[in-house]
């Protein structure tokens, strides 16, 4: 998806940067309770320092909209986290992105235009009134608001679980109304599904990938029938990057180390890591580790070198040694933080974030749907 964002003016690109957290910490006292700045965990240090909130994208939005004060959200992340936050926040509440380019690859590897597709050529062949789809936080407000419309739900990598048994209708899971279904349509990211359905019990031949670039994402009928989980071909560029290779030379060199993943690496990965879970997961257990040890950790770069410095008793590493930044969160900068808060102490709202009043009312449905689930 391309977004255009307005090149900054001269005071801002060239200004240093001790100039520029200054000017933003005078407009945050200047603005006081009538702005919020949310910081996503794989932001840049001298942005999330700055940052009143930091967490991950739900976690954020849900806390920006107990912020009944704020006029203003200044969301330090990406493209749908900006979104989520407008469906969430009252109608009195305005979200800023701070770069337009803050985008996400994941999320842009499936829009609604192609899901839509994908579901007409699936109804052809399978009910899909027995089809849950079910989209992952990394997606776009129009995909959240497919699912809303189709009686599926949003999840996070940390409810993803609870959110499958739901939709499959497993012993024990949620009585919230819906899913039910004997198979789900898992977007934009394949790993998470992938990696939900084994700790589900589900093994290889349960799964199948869907590629929107070819008729029936690519799949034979008899496949498509079989499968309980349709897998579409999305990915995060960060967390493909760890491979088995890298887990196998940090053992070969901490015989006592610990791998920590992120479910959005490959099952491969995952199946040998040490312990698996969502970004609050992996500040936990880094938290919980024991003095002196060593862990490896796979996921962005600036969350692992932030909790490196926040245990010093303790050896943190990213698994790849080359590191892994997110390309798309770093580019909420100083500049732009500067450049969009000075706005509002101007009364000029710069790269206002909305999100289309029907869209977000079906998107919602969904998140409450999760919510009310996990």
């Amino acid at each position: 998806m391309i977004r255009l964002q307005t090149r900054l003016p001269d005071e801002y690109s060239r200004a240093p940067s001790d100039e520029l957290a200054a000017r933003v910490t005078a407009a945050k006292q200047r603005l006081s309770s009538r702005v919020v700045i949310l910081g996503h965990h794989y932001q840049r240090e001298e942005v999330i320092q700055l940052a009143d909130a930091r967490g991950d994208s739900f976690g954020l939005s849900r806390y920006a909209a107990d912020q009944d004060e704020a006029e203003f959200v200044v969301f330090c992340g990406v493209h749908f986290m900006a979104e989520s936050a407008d469906i969430l926040t009252a109608d009195h509440q305005q979200v800023v992105l701070p770069d337009l380019n803050a985008g996400c690859s994941m999320a842009d590897m499936a829009d609604e235009e192609q899901v839509e597709q994908v579901w007409s050529e699936l109804s052809a062949v399978t009910d899909t009134d027995r089809v849950v789809p079910i989209t992952y936080m990394n997606s776009s407000a129009g995909l959240k608001a497919f699912v809303g419309r189709h009686g599926g739900a949003v999840c996070t990598s940390s409810n993803a679980r609870a959110i499958l048994r739901w939709a499959l209708g497993l012993d024990g899971a949620s009585e919230v109304p819906g899913g039910r279904g004997d198979k789900v349509l898992f977007f934009p990211d394949q790993h998470l599904g992938r990696n939900t359905g084994f700790q589900l019990g589900f093994g290889a031949a349960d799964m199948a990938v869907v590629n929107p670039r070819f008729a029936l994402g690519g799949l034979e009928e008899r496949v498509i029938k079989e499968s309980t989980f349709l897998l579409w071909k999305g990915h995060c560029s960060v967390h493909q990057r760890f491979s088995t290779a890298h887990v196998e030379t940090f053992r070969s060199e901490h015989s006592n180390g610990i791998v920590i993943a992120h479910p959005e690496c490959s099952h491969e990965v995952v199946e040998l890591a040490d312990e698996v879970g969502s970004t609050d997961f992996i500040i936990k257990a880094v938290a919980e580790a024991g003095p002196g040890s060593v862990i490896a950790v796979a996921t962005e770069i600036h969350l692992v070198d932030r909790l490196a410095r926040a245990h010093a008793d303790r050896t943190v590493l990213s698994l790849d040694p080359l590191v892994c930044p997110c390309s798309t969160m770093s580019r909420i900068d100083l500049p732009h933080l500067a450049w969009v808060l000075e706005g509002l102490v101007d009364g000029v709202v710069r790269n206002r974030i909305t999100v289309d009043h029907e869209i977000a009312s079906h998107a919602r449905v969904a998140l409450e749907a999760m919510l009310e689930i996990a």
